[in-house]
């Protein structure tokens, strides 16, 4: 009977172990998106003269806030990758996987090539802007009523943005502003879809 004991609680904590790997894994889309944004508000901190209106996003990959940005946006891009490998793993969204592994490969980019780089680092911010909020979209599939509808909402958000920046319509937010419109319902996004994930129902 013991032993018999012993065997149940071995398989109790194996269990409680695999949940562990699983929640801590669907939690890393709400770590990245975290990280992120303490990390931008840092480098704006370190940026004498930083203006979230007439500054590009970008410009924080330079001077004196260079390090915390552009190790931060690595980090951003790192963590969803590893995120968007569990998520098809547990999913199967062939559609979201691509498109959340090529933003996040773009987000990695834009911490190697900064501003300094072009064309690259132009490319890698446009793949970024765009992949995230298609991925943003797409994930309706795995989300809930009325989470579904406000995923949509929220890439269509960040791409109508997009559109803006390229037009230089920035209706008197400054080129800075507008480019936090982009990136702000993303985030927004991934901190709440790394959240439902993580609340997401095992399967028996």
């Amino acid at each position: 009977i013991q032993r018999k004991q012993i065997f149940i609680n071995f398989e109790k904590i194996h269990l409680n172990n695999d949940l562990f790997k699983r929640k801590s894994s669907r939690g890393i889309f709400f770590i990245a998106a975290s990280q992120f944004i303490l990390g931008l508000i840092v480098a704006e901190a370190l940026y004498p003269g930083y203006s979230i209106s007439t500054n590009y996003i970008s410009d924080l990959g330079v001077g004196p806030s260079s390090m915390v940005f552009n190790v931060s946006i690595f980090i951003l891009g790192l963590l969803s990758i590893i995120g968007t490998y569990y998520l098809q793993r547990a999913f199967n969204l062939k559609m979201v996987t691509i498109l959340l592994t090529i933003a996040a490969v773009a987000a990695m980019g834009v911490g190697i090539f900064t501003e300094n780089s072009e064309p690259m680092h132009m490319f890698a911010s446009f793949f970024v802007f765009l992949f995230s909020g298609l991925s943003a979209i797409f994930s309706y599939r795995l989300m809930k009523y009325p989470f579904n509808i406000i995923v949509i909402l929220l890439g269509l958000m960040s791409l109508l943005a997009l559109i803006l920046f390229i037009g230089n319509i920035y209706f008197g937010l400054g080129v800075g502003g507008m480019e936090r419109m982009i990136v702000y319902p993303i985030l927004i996004w991934m901190i709440g879809f790394g959240g439902f994930l993580i609340a997401f129902p095992e399967k028996s």
